[in-house]
């Protein structure tokens, strides 16, 4: 599979936003807090903030995944199911890693999927939080990467 990584347009709000409430609706740990309608406009803020990067098959234009960031915080990668494993999530977050030289962002603790793949892509936790710091209301894990530690281990 061929992906090309460009940035969202407003004509992508719904196809990412079926990526999101399909995230929250299917893990079963998640609040269902959002309708689909409140996910697509919540996607559509980050777009229209030029936080959005999406990854798309080159040959059938499909999206199979997008990375939200707000300069150094990534606030959002997410991968459509059926897509995950084939190296979508690295590339994004490999092209965020190529345009600033620190990276924070934070993930679920109940997500230990995401806390693996964070982990091999060279971030480090910084601190916990009990889940008062965000909507949902779940424990938390700060992590964070910076590009100097990466080529004094490399």
């Amino acid at each position: 599979m061929t992906l090309r990584l460009r940035p969202a347009t407003p004509l992508d709000a719904s196809r990412i936003g079926v990526i999101l409430h399909r995230f929250e609706q299917d893990t079963p740990w998640m609040p269902k807090e959002h309708s689909l309608a409140e996910t697509i406009s919540f996607c559509d803020r980050m777009i229209a903030r030029g936080w959005v990067t999406v990854a798309e098959t080159a040959h059938a234009g499909e999206i199979e995944g997008f990375l939200a960031r707000d300069g150094a915080e990534v606030c959002s990668l997410y991968i459509a199911p059926a897509s995950c494993g084939r190296g979508i999530g690295k590339a994004l977050l490999d092209r965020a890693k190529q345009q600033v030289s620190h990276l924070a962002l934070w993930t679920f603790q109940a997500n230990t999927e995401a806390q693996r793949f964070y982990l091999r892509e060279g971030f480090a936790e910084v601190r916990r939080s009990n889940g008062q710091r965000n909507t949902e209301g779940l424990p938390d894990i700060e992590y964070h990467w910076q590009a100097d530690q990466m080529e004094t281990t490399t």
